[in-house]
């Protein structure tokens, strides 16, 4: 008897987290970071150095590693956090995808890497369209797998779409090849006859980014509860932390877990760890550091090298979240202050990186910061600054989110200011990785002071230099500041905490706790 063909697995998806306040996400931004269509994205993926994050590589390789199969490449899009995309781009991308997964047909399964925090101009749950497209382009029967960030904001819809639904399980995201390759292997269950069985429940909770590290603290508690549930009969268990600043319907603590084959099973362990969430709904709260105290510090710590150095970090200004990686307070606090051995990055102002690349190392100019203002936040500043450091920006992420992966962040520059080397960078991006200072000759290992423009992945990035004790998150202004009674509210689900007084919770019975 001939053996079965290897199974037609079709690889798409959407990646972005959007922050309602922050302008508008195009195509080009897609298209400066990761667009890829066809035969490309599995090239991409199982390159050394791919563009694109490690979900989709961590899938095909273990796909590679399982068995035989054709990867059949749809269209996958990827950016930074930013704001709303443009729907007409959706939409694009969505009519893109459905041509192609209809040329594919029939596909054996489908593999979706997603962000889940989405928005568009028009769509606050784009998401879940693309979700349901993609299953009423394959039908029923045709098993669907989605990887998505812990920072999902999850919709009825998005759960009801797919059979194994996959969450992040590390902030800082360390683990993304990890759930690619956990997506792989329900592939594998789904097409040797497993049918999985879905439970989601969400709480009234919107979490303050801060909160949702998964070292330690309230959410980390309800993710290690869900591990130690584990058992044959559970595929996964994902405890979506969601994304405030899209102020979308679908905001929310939630918990999303897939059975093998009992929904019973999944509803019970779904309530759980909501409760134990709910049970701890008073450390969702957050607690950041005063500027006059962070300047305290960084002056003690640039007088007293007997000191542990420490990292401050720019939470509020953090491009990971939709926020400009372009705002002053604390540049012009540590200068005013006369701070020494800072090192500042990384900053996002082509225009004033352009300038630096047109002096020579070792030119003294006026740097001029934000000299076109893109936010309310991003106010102008002029400071004397040298040119230390001049690169074209391209580099190999070293460590954390970025590790292995080809970054290209323009024509860099880095900038004496005072006591502060601030490192310009002309492509927006997070700072969570060491080398963004490493590749401008920087030595990280004796700065005294180092400030990121980042809300937790540089934990996972700059933790061979600064433990948990050393790090100082400062409260600042910004389009991703923690605080967050200080933003207006149009769409977000009302009552919430930690926003509103009097908030209640009753556990769903078990028979709406399903998908």
């Amino acid at each position: 008897m001939p053996s079965p063909s290897p199974p037609r697995v079709a690889l798409l998806g959407f990646s972005i987290e959007c922050n309602k306040f922050a302008p508008p996400a195009t195509k080009a931004h897609f298209l400066a970071r990761t667009y890829l269509e066809g035969e490309a994205i599995v090239e991409d993926a199982r390159s050394a150095t791919p563009r694109m994050l490690p979900e989709t590589p961590g899938f095909v390789a273990a796909m590679d590693a399982s068995g035989a199969w054709t990867p059949v490449g749809a269209a996958l899009a990827m950016t930074e956090p930013n704001g709303s995309v443009e729907h007409s781009f959706f939409i694009e991308l969505l009519d893109t995808i459905e041509r192609r997964l209809r040329a594919a047909l029939p596909v054996d399964a489908v593999y979706i890497c997603s962000h889940g925090a989405a928005l568009t101009t028009e769509e606050d749950d784009p998401d879940g369209v693309l979700f349901a497209k993609v299953r009423q382009i394959v039908g029923p029967d045709v098993p669907i797998a989605a990887t998505l960030d812990l920072h999902a904001n999850v919709s009825e819809r998005m759960v009801g779409s797919v059979d194994a639904f996959i969450g992040y399980r590390t902030n800082p995201h360390l683990d993304m090849r990890e759930r690619g390759a956990e997506a792989a292997a329900a592939i594998r269950e789904m097409l040797a006859g497993v049918k999985p069985q879905r439970a989601f429940v969400r709480l009234p909770i919107v979490p303050p980014t801060v909160t949702l590290l998964t070292a330690a603290g309230p959410y980390a508690e309800m993710i290690a509860l869900g591990q130690r549930r584990m058992n044959p009969e559970i595929m996964n268990v994902s405890a979506m932390g969601g994304f405030a600043f899209a102020d979308a319907p679908e905001c929310g603590l939630s918990v999303v877990v897939t059975a093998r084959r009992d929904r019973r099973a999944a509803e019970t362990l779904a309530r759980e760890i909501a409760e134990l969430g709910w049970a701890n709904r008073a450390r969702f709260y957050p607690r950041l550091t005063s500027l006059d105290e962070a300047v305290e510090k960084a002056l003690a710590v640039g007088r007293d090298c007997s000191l542990p150095a420490l990292a401050f970090a720019d939470v509020a200004d953090n491009p990971g979240g939709g926020g400009r990686g372009n705002t002053v307070p604390l540049l012009r606090a540590f200068y005013e202050a006369g701070v020494k051995g800072v090192l500042l990055g990384v900053f996002y102002d082509p225009p004033l990186a352009a300038e630096a690349h047109r002096q020579s190392v070792g030119s003294h100019f006026e740097a001029r910061f934000n000299r076109s203002e893109t936010t309310s936040f991003s106010e102008p500043y002029a400071a004397p600054a040298t040119v230390v450091a001049l690169t074209d920006g391209r580099c190999i992420g070293r460590r954390g989110i970025y590790a292995g992966m080809r970054l290209e962040l323009g024509p860099c520059a880095a900038l004496k200011v005072g006591g502060i080397t601030v490192v310009v960078v002309s492509h927006r991006v997070q700072c969570a990785d060491p080398v963004f200072f490493e590749m401008m000759g920087l030595d990280l290992g004796r700065a005294r002071s180092v400030v990121v423009k980042s809300r937790g992945h540089f934990r996972g990035g700059f933790d061979e230099f600064f433990g948990p004790e050393q790090i100082v998150e400062v409260d600042l202004p910004g389009l991703t500041s923690p605080m967050l009674n200080r933003f207006t509210w149009t769409r977000l689900p009302r009552p919430v905490i930690p926003l509103d007084e009097g908030v209640d919770w009753q556990p769903p019975p078990g028979d709406t706790a399903n998908a």
